[in-house]
């Protein structure tokens, strides 16, 4: 397989050094705007002759289409911030490559009832356009990463395999991961950080359809596996919300994130103060967006790996019925950051979401999972992908919980 990776930033450092020894990358081009960056990765992991290097702006897609077919790419793999998805998502199909994500294309609030109705909900764009992919043969998997990737993997096999009735699908994620020598420092991406937990979370349920409350809304303490323990998760905007009603039977989908009291203030600050717009100001007489000056203050979290302790949970956890009985079952998958640093140089975080997206390059490349169209993880048969986290270094586990 031939993989154009655009974003070379944390999860796309991790991503080619999780994709470089497998026998089925023909070649993988890193592509960012930060030429440096890009030749910086390419460095540490080696110079693979294999791999090539290009700057890219990712929010050009004629430029983004020569590339594609400058390296007559069989896959265009986002790993950008998801403001680029729409021009990444074109130039894949303008350019007949199939297309990878890790989080879809972006929302917009309900311009009167934000807190009670859906406006363009996550993914509106890619599934809009999904019979046109299918009519011309390619595919365009979409929230590949952990959460939304795995995730929704686990809720298939949930569905497939561990209940004949599914009530609730709830997708839950916490951590005690401490950054040292910062008084905050987020360990994802805070311009996706602040996207996904500043809109309206989205709620699923059969009965009542798509809808959106609050930001933090109903918290409740789910108490976490692997010496985690008992974290308050709030309700986020995430894309399993969207994705996991097309494919699985079910009567509610939830996602829920255990940011902490201290994250949740400083994401209420930077609403309050407007530094969570993501739409260009005039300062000075310079044109630039109040959260990408945000993002410019704080650390990389591509190097925090070496000042990070601790575990991060990611799982989904599944109630309903199993031989006329309840059941409630979470599946899941611990990433240590002391093992992620040793093993392929990154932080758990991003490592952890990094992974996904390499088994399904694997699966697709070698035919296991095929598909046409605009797709979610939860289309595929899920046993293959989970069969294979173990030998990628990332194992998961079920655990029965009381009913």
């Amino acid at each position: 397989m031939r993989i154009l990776l655009i974003g070379v930033g944390g999860v796309g450092e991790a991503l080619a050094a999780l994709a470089r020894p497998r026998p089925w990358l023909e070649q993988l081009a890193l592509a960012d705007y930060d030429l440096a960056r890009a030749r910086q990765v390419f460095k540490k992991l080696g110079s693979p002759k294999h791999f090539k290097v290009e700057q890219i702006d990712a929010s050009d897609r004629r430029a983004v289409v020569r590339l594609i077919k400058k390296y007559r790419a069989d896959l265009l793999m986002n790993a950008v911030d998801p403001v680029f998805n729409e021009a990444l998502f074109d130039a894949a199909f303008d350019a007949g490559a199939h297309y990878m994500d890790m989080a879809m294309t972006l929302s917009k609030p309900h311009p009167t009832k934000p807190y009670e109705k859906t406006g363009v909900k996550l993914g509106d764009y890619q599934f809009a356009r999904a019979k046109d992919w299918e009519k011309k043969g390619l595919l365009a998997l979409v929230g590949m990463g952990v959460e939304p990737g795995m995730a929704d993997v686990f809720a298939r096999y949930a569905a497939d395999h561990l209940f004949d009735e599914i009530d609730e699908i709830g997708v839950r994620d916490g951590a005690n991961l401490i950054v040292r020598g910062y008084a905050f420092a987020p360990t994802f991406s805070i311009w996706t950080t602040i996207e996904e937990c500043l809109n309206p979370p989205v709620i699923w349920e059969r009965a009542r359809g798509w809808y959106t409350t609050p930001p933090f809304s109903e918290p409740e303490v789910f108490d976490f596996p692997g010496g985690i323990g008992p974290v308050e998760c709030v309700n986020v905007e995430h894309e399993e919300v969207l994705l996991a009603p097309r494919y699985v039977k079910c009567n509610r989908v939830t996602f829920k994130y255990g940011l902490g009291d201290e994250f949740i203030g400083v994401l209420k600050t930077l609403q309050r103060l407007g530094l969570d717009n993501k739409e260009k100001i005039r300062v000075k007489g310079v044109a630039v967006a109040p959260r990408d000056v945000v993002a410019a203050c704080l650390p990389n979290p591509a190097t925090l790996g070496a000042k990070m302790t601790g575990q991060t949970c990611a799982g989904t956890y599944v109630t309903g019925m199993k031989n006329g009985k309840r059941r409630a079952v979470y599946l899941y998958q611990i990433a240590d950051n002391k093992k992620c640093m040793r093993t392929i140089g990154s932080q758990a975080v991003v490592a952890q979401t990094a992974f996904n997206p390499v088994i399904a390059m694997e699966l697709l490349a070698t035919g296991v999972w095929q598909g046409k169209g605009v797709l979610g993880p939860e289309a595929f048969d899920p046993v293959p992908f989970m069969q294979r986290m173990r030998a990628f270094g990332f194992p998961y586990k079920i655990q029965e919980r009381a009913a």
